[in-house]
């Protein structure tokens, strides 16, 4: 008791000194009645942790703060100031400085003069036009900075690579309280682009580099194309690094050649994996990826995961920038075996998918699959059936990141027309459809709000005809926490088949969550799922179950793991219940 008594002694003295430290600071302001300005000065003199010893001390913070001070007004426009050092009475006074900030000046016309050759009439017209400073603006020094900043990037897009400032006339004319700003700018000569020079040595084929260029020979610098190619060779995620820049010196033909570095990653990585829940049990996965093999930007995945619902054995092979720059192709053959309350699937599969990557995060895919099972439908029985899907699929990212996102919204949608053969002869249509959003909320600390919908809907079929492996399902850690997985929906109802979910041909599944920052590394959340599955192609919210829920997260800096506790609020149809269920991963539940 007397080591905590002695804690709460020192930690109120700690509170109390750094009270007192962020209350010193070098002077006190007076005079200035603007409330805002006030503000911005007094942030903009130092701190001093102790209060002045002498009054050669106070003397000493009064003229640093007042250098602070005229510095912060300057830098807002107010040019005709007054600003004098003081101090108060006694042996230890206190620093003072005395304000009269005066009008604040505002801008006149801003002027552009060129140093050396002229560039074009065009480029003139946009460098005059980037500089959007208007006149009788506050002359703010940070503005009249980055107006110079904008007229040379303004220039560059127009193939002047080489343009540069040279200095800038700010003059201020105290009569009307105007500031005169004048740049000075040398555009350098118009730059026209060479191919790619590789500067490294690896396994990357230099035809395959050249694929990559968005440019042709002879094209005017644009800054975009060149970080463009940087992009592209980035997102095949087979280097360490890579670095693309313009060549300081033209080739005999007048043209820059774009320099590329390649650092090439590890050729060989193996990733393990695990998860579990208290109804999906766990599972592990490994994964053995080897790099830029075929010196195409290339991954080739050997992996082998044992689940107690999913396993399977497999090989994938991803090319990037496959016939046009942007597409990915991926190729994959595996075998698998799901066990789950409905079904038991056992098969062979092998697919094909070109993905086209428009801008940063926007993605069309379309592709085909064949794949060659055996169903164990635990009520209806044994059916041996070969499928062929055709994949269209779409999927825009406009989060701020993609594992952890805090702010924007995801959209995915699907469309998988299917045929059924061997045992069972059926076509139809299967289409799924999520949507996600997250809101910053700034209450009590950092929290997001998080919404998920996703709905499913299968046309041109029915139930039994669709196999039980490609109906919908509900429950469980991706879908609706705190029941079992497939729990959610309808059952069965003969004697024998008590436990064995139907399925169906349309899902609807909503969620909610709170999510907050306790520390930079440790996050709980509050959520709302719910969730229902129809026999029909709409739904008829039958089957409508729903839970809440705690969880927390730790923070390993590219994601959070996530534990869940999930209690469901309605009992499911058919299965037995549990009180809650847990969950364990990587990564936000959605």
């Amino acid at each position: 008791m007397k080591r905590l008594g002695f804690s709460l002694v020192l930690a109120a003295a700690t509170l109390a000194d750094g009270a007192a430290w962020a209350a010193e600071k070098q002077a006190v302001v007076q005079g200035v009645a603007d409330h805002a300005l006030r503000t911005e000065i007094e942030r903009a003199i130092s701190d001093e942790k102790t209060a002045p010893a002498s009054r050669i001390d106070a003397r000493r913070r009064a003229r640093a703060a007042a250098d602070s001070a005229i510095s912060l007004l300057r830098s807002e426009g107010y040019y005709d100031y007054s600003v004098e050092p003081d101090i108060g009475e006694g042996d230890h006074p206190q620093a003072l400085v005395k304000i009269d900030p005066g009008p604040r000046s505002v801008l006149a016309p801003a002027v552009v003069e060129w140093v050396g050759d002229q560039p074009s009439p065009g480029a003139v017209a946009a460098a005059v036009k980037s500089v959007a400073l208007k006149p009788g603006a506050p002359a703010r020094a940070a503005d009249v900075i980055a107006a110079e900043g904008r007229v040379l990037g303004a220039i560059e897009q127009l193939g002047y690579a080489d343009a540069k400032a040279e200095g800038r006339a700010v003059v201020v004319d105290h009569a009307d309280q105007t500031v005169h700003a004048t740049f000075k700018l040398a555009a350098g000569p118009l730059v026209k682009l060479d191919g790619v020079k590789l500067e490294s040595k690896g396994r990357t084929r230099r035809a395959w580099l050249n694929h990559l260029i968005p440019w042709k020979t002879g094209d005017v610098y644009d800054p975009k194309q060149v970080a463009e190619l940087e992009r592209r060779l980035l997102d095949t995620q087979v280097y360490d690094s890579v670095t693309v820049t313009l060549s300081p010196t033209p080739n005999a033909d007048g043209l820059r050649p774009v320099i590329v570095g390649l650092a090439d990653r590890s050729r060989l990585t193996l990733d393990a994996s695990a998860g579990y829940s208290t109804t999906e049990g766990g599972d592990i996965d490994l994964k053995l990826s080897q790099y830029d093999h075929f010196g195409l930007g290339d991954t080739v995945a050997y992996e082998l995961r044992y689940g107690a619902i999913n396993s399977r054995v497999g090989v994938e092979l991803d090319l990037p920038h496959f016939w046009n720059p942007g597409q990915t192709l991926t190729t994959d053959a595996d075998f698998f075996q799901n066990v789950t309350n409905a079904y038991r699937e056992t098969g062979f599969q092998v697919l094909g998918d070109l993905t086209q990557r428009y801008g940063k995060t926007t993605y069309f895919t379309r592709g085909a699959s064949v794949t060659a099972t055996q169903v164990e439908d635990f009520a209806t029985g044994v059916i041996n059936i070969v499928s062929f899907r055709v994949l269209g699929a779409f999927a825009l990212d406009r989060t701020d990141n993609a594992l952890d996102p805090h702010r924007g919204f995801k959209l995915e949608a699907r469309a998988e027309p299917t045929l059924v053969t061997e045992d069972e002869n059926l076509a139809y249509l299967k289409l799924q459809a999520q949507f996600s959003t997250y809101l910053p909320i700034q209450f009590f600390g950092e929290n997001v709000l998080a919404g998920k919908l996703h709905v499913g809907s299968i046309i041109g079929g029915d139930v039994p005809g669709v196999p039980a492996s490609d109906r919908f399902y509900a429950g469980g850690g991706g879908s609706v926490r705190g029941y079992e997985y497939q729990s959610v929906g309808p059952y069965y109802t003969g004697v024998n088949d008590n436990n064995v979910p139907i399925g169906g041909l349309s899902l609807v599944e909503a969620s909610a969550e709170l999510r907050h920052s306790f520390t930079n590394t440790i996050g709980g959340v509050l959520f709302f799922d719910t969730g229902s599955v129809s026999e029909q192609t709409y739904p008829d919210f039958h089957h409508t179950l729903s839970a809440v829920g705690v969880g927390v997260r730790y923070n390993l800096g590219f994601a959070p793991i996530r534990a869940d506790i999930a209690f469901p609020l309605q009992q499911a149809n058919g299965a037995s219940q549990q009180a809650f269920q847990i969950y364990l991963s990587i990564g936000q539940s959605f």
